[in-house]
């Protein structure tokens, strides 16, 4: 195996061998975090040695989460054991900013340990409160935690959204810090997208915020991920440039999970030129410090570089070794990214020793997750993003030559004007009449099209009207004139008491199909005259279901008719939990209007593609083609009776019709006559609920 040397820097030489002598020295003792860590939990004994020491003090409770901040990439089960603590004393001193940081360190656990829905809880927890306190900054750091913990899940949409809000924050408040972390990271979204130059414009404002602040370290962690994406752009003299750069930074103060880091992007650029024996040299360095701290998630590339690199130096043994322990590493903390990259490896392994079962297997996973990786909506977001600052850049441009071109004019208008005096004097006033003029066509044409607007508005408010007036007196009108007409009676003494009850159950049934009515006419009013919003969330259809059956129970009694909920407690959807309710209201009330005595209604949900149907089926009467396809119709008010003579607006299944569409589904009716009918519609299903700078 031929091996490929660099060109030979005395002082790179010297400076690798003093570190390859002095690595016990410098890499064991943890000094950064150990000494953070030390120092606090110091303070923290020697504050509860203090005569009335109080542990549920607030300065106490911000101390144990500093502490716990610091444990990070240290020792992850004294993380856990301070969130715990942490948590159960601010909760019992109800001190809120406790409670946030509490949260954010139970997120930072479950992060590092691959626990995604975990973290995203504990975030999601503390923002809630975050928005009540108006805390913009602890706002902040938990916007780029939630946007990274969406970014190792692979969901760089909601990732990406969370950073702009955050930047837009970030600016309001003006915390640089942050303002560079978030356009970093989005930085780093564009890399594994592989928009690279897109990602350089990023970084390049970075390096810019880095600038106004000062701050080496945060210097050094944008150029190590420089480094990452120059050497996957194969530009390996800037990637090793800004890496060298990076490390001599981490070696100083001893940031040791971004050292390691900086160490595996190294030993890629050499692995990447097949300098294999250099590679293996910084590769090892990463693993030598990944000894001492916590950091799985960071072990992963290292891991699998290693095994890239025996796998060139046909050593398939060692190759194996370590690119099952990553695979392992990734699995255990849900890495998709990392998995895919170590099956990628593991199938060249076997690829090559002929265990084609195995390769087939490791294939397959990779195919699988790189799909997963690239689904289009990330892509969409991230080029709606470039759109947007294509855009934001075409403006300033077009802003700086309009300011240019007015400039120059001005100067032509100058120096006219003492030689054109009195013609200048004309062309301005002819050209402030224009403006002038313009301003006053722009106002006109403004507001006709809002008189055209309102006439619209109008037109649509006054059918609505009418159709409200139609409903009302022709279906309200009766059953109303009926109980005063009985009442009148009674009051006059023509019926008497004993007659009069004979009447109530009537009454009853009457006054609660009015009840009814009153409740589709305001629904549907309310949807027609103030255009109602539609907010989906989360909901067990079967929950639903239920409550309209115990609602409707006394009706289906009446009748003796069975209602049967087969729903699952599984199927959960995403919709308009009030505007479902009304839907699944008023089909059981049509199934018990149109079912006769002793019969069966059902309630099923099946699987639909990315919906659920949900369908309704009933042993009633059943109707004809024409009345299907016209009780369905946007505009029917179609009114029928039931088994029992009772009575309907028309209204229910065209309220029904608008509320299903309003939530993206579809409502349809299989019937026949004498066996039944099956009324069915869809609904959304529910929705799902990288290394990220600092």
């Amino acid at each position: 195996m031929n091996f490929c040397f660099p060109k030979i820097n005395w002082n790179l030489v010297l400076r690798m061998m003093l570190i390859g002598i002095l690595c016990g020295i410098t890499i064991t003792p943890i000094q950064s975090q150990q000494s953070k860590v030390d120092s606090l939990s110091k303070l923290i004994h020697k504050n509860s040695l203090k005569k009335g020491f109080f542990e549920k003090d607030t300065v106490h409770i911000n101390t144990l989460i500093k502490l716990g901040k610091s444990y990070r990439y240290v020792n992850s089960d004294s993380l856990l054991q301070i969130a715990k603590k942490s948590l159960k004393l601010s909760k019992a001193s109800d001190f809120k900013y406790g409670i946030i940081g509490a949260h954010s360190l139970y997120g930072d656990y479950y992060s590092d340990k691959g626990k995604s829905a975990n973290a995203i809880d504990n975030y999601e927890r503390a923002l809630k409160i975050v928005e009540v306190e108006m805390n913009k900054n602890q706002k902040l750091d938990l916007l780029n935690s939630l946007a990274g913990e969406y970014g190792y899940l692979g969901d760089y949409s909601k990732a990406l959204s969370g950073y702009l809000k955050g930047i837009d924050l970030a600016t309001e408040v003006n915390n640089k810090s942050l303002l560079s972390i978030m356009n970093e990271n989005i930085a780093n979204l564009y890399t594994s997208q592989k928009d690279f130059k897109q990602a350089l414009e990023f970084y390049e404002k970075v390096i810019a915020i880095n600038e106004d602040i000062g701050n080496e370290i945060f210097a050094a962690e944008t150029f190590s991920n420089i480094a990452s994406t120059y050497s996957k752009m194969k530009k390996f003299d800037y990637a090793m440039f800004n890496v060298n750069k990076s490390i001599s930074t981490f070696e100083k103060h001893q940031i040791l999970d971004w050292l390691a880091y900086a160490y595996e992007v190294k030993g890629r650029i050499y692995l990447e030129q097949n300098k294999h024996k250099w590679a293996l040299y910084w590769y090892e360095q990463s693993n030598l410090i990944h000894t001492k701290i916590d950091d799985e998630r960071g072990k992963i590339d290292m891991l699998n570089g290693i095994s890239q690199t025996y796998l060139s130096l046909e050593k398939d043994s060692l190759a194996m070794a370590y690119a099952e322990s990553g695979f392992k590493v990734a699995k255990n903390i849900n890495s998709l990214e990392g998995q895919k990259e170590c099956a990628n490896t593991l199938y060249k392994i076997c690829k090559r020793n002929s265990d084609f079962t195995n390769a087939l297997l490791y294939h397959e996973l990779h195919k699988k997750l790189s799909d997963s990786l690239s689904r289009d909506d990330n892509k969409k977001s991230l080029s709606l993003l470039k759109a947007k600052l294509d855009y934001e850049k075409q403006k300033e441009l077009l802003i700086e030559k309009t300011e240019k071109t007015l400039a120059r004019q001005r100067i032509i208008i100058y120096s006219s004007l003492g030689i054109l005096l009195i013609l200048g004097v004309i062309i301005f006033i002819v050209v402030r009449s224009q403006k002038i003029q313009k301003r006053l066509n722009k106002k006109l044409n403004h507001k006709t099209r809002l008189i055209r607007k309102r006439e619209i508005q109008l037109s649509e408010l006054n059918k609505t009207k009418n159709k409200l007036f139609s409903i009302i007196g022709h279906d309200l009108r009766g059953p109303i004139g009926a109980l005063q007409d009985l009442l009148h009676l009674f009051s006059n003494g023509d019926i008497k008491r004993n007659e009069l009850d004979s009447f109530i159950p009537k009454l009853k049934s009457d006054v609660d199909n009015v009840f009814f009515t009153l409740n589709n006419l305001l629904s549907w009013g309310q949807s027609q005259m103030n255009g109602s919003s539609t907010k989906p969330k989360n909901f067990s259809i079967a929950s639903l279901i239920d409550s309209n059956i115990n609602l409707l129970s006394e009706m289906a009694l009446n009748k003796s008719i069975k209602m049967l909920n087969h729903v699952e407690d599984t199927p959960i959807a995403w919709a308009d939990q009030n505007q479902i309710d009304i839907v699944i209201r008023n089909l059981l009330s049509n199934a018990l209007k149109f079912t006769s005595e002793n019969g069966l209604i059902s309630i099923s949900a099946i699987e639909n593609g990315n919906f659920w149907e949900i369908q309704i089926k009933d042993t009633g009467v059943g109707m004809t083609k024409d009345m299907q396809e016209k009780i369905l119709s946007a505009n029917s008010t179609t009114t029928t009776y039931g088994t029992n003579n009772e009575k309907g607006t028309g209204l229910g299944l065209s309220l029904c019709r608008e509320m299903v569409e309003k939530n993206n589904g579809k409502i349809w009716v299989d019937s026949i006559i004498n066996k039944g009918s099956i009324f069915s519609f869809t609904i959304p299903k529910e929705k799902s609920s990288y290394k990220k700078a600092g």
